[in-house]
């Protein structure tokens, strides 16, 4: 219990549980696209790209790390392994999942197909004006929005015409609700975004949990996981790469 001047005495507790049906959860952040290799090079992190976000393909690299997650896929044990896939609708989600899919069949000739959906509620943030800009980019073209963004933070800063972290929580919680009624007691597997994986969290760990925009962004390839304990979700494994180490890489 801790007092506040303005709500009085107020508990801070975990969030509050929701049930959930789902049987299990994984969620895997697409491999590394061109606009990631964009936004890391100092040569371009000043310049938007060109293009679309939706269109984004995967780079060399990003191929590689999305076969290397079809390798961690057909080592999951039957009752770990997904029985239905959904993606986002962006290119570079769809290409992981095709790639991922693709060695796992190859290095598991036993493995099934697993039925497979696209559901927008899982798109990237939408950046409205500032698509496809990195943040220093942003901050030189338009100083003033970047100024807002830090004094409003992240979590509810909507970019001209975009969205804020909090827009997409709306979304991916309508999507978790709808996922509980069509796949009660499944093992699911989503393939989507960084801010949409942070959504997921803030939402399976019930109401009234902090938002988390203290987090570090989960990385590309990265594997997170929900189990369940009785009626819900809980976080087991969170921005997991492991499965990208001890083998050879290109690019």
């Amino acid at each position: 219990m801790a007092f506040d001047r303005r709500r009085g005495w107020v508990q801070v507790p975990e969030g509050l549980a929701v049930p959930r049906a789902l049987g299990g959860l994984w969620a895997v952040r697409h491999a590394q696209s061109e606009a990631n290799a964009w936004y890391a090079d100092p040569a371009t992190e000043l310049r938007p790209m060109r293009g679309t976000d939706a269109e984004m393909d995967l780079t060399e690299y990003g191929q590689w790390q999305a076969r290397r997650l079809g390798d961690w896929l057909a080592g999951l044990s039957g009752t770990q392994r997904p029985e239905l896939v959904v993606c986002s609708p962006f290119l570079r989600t769809r290409l992981t999942w095709a790639l991922m899919a693709e060695a796992a069949a190859t290095r598991n000739r036993h493995l099934q197909p697993i039925r497979t959906l696209v559901d927008e509620r899982l798109r990237d943030r939408e950046m409205g004006v500032f698509e496809l800009h990195p943040y220093k980019a942003i901050r030189r073209r338009a100083p003033e929005e970047a100024a807002r963004r830090e004094r409003v933070g992240n979590w509810v800063y909507r970019p001209p015409g975009g969205e804020s972290l909090a827009d997409v929580a709306l979304r991916v919680r309508s999507f978790l609700d709808e996922l509980d009624v069509v796949a009660a007691g499944e093992q699911v597997l989503v393939v989507t975004h960084d801010a949409v994986v942070m959504s997921m969290r803030y939402i399976l760990e019930g109401m009234g949990a902090p938002v988390p925009d203290h987090l570090e962004p989960v990385p590309n390839a990265s594997v997170s996981q929900w189990r369940r304990e009785g009626p819900r979700l809980e976080l087991r494994v969170w921005g997991e790469v492991g499965h990208l180490a001890g083998t050879e890489q290109v690019g």
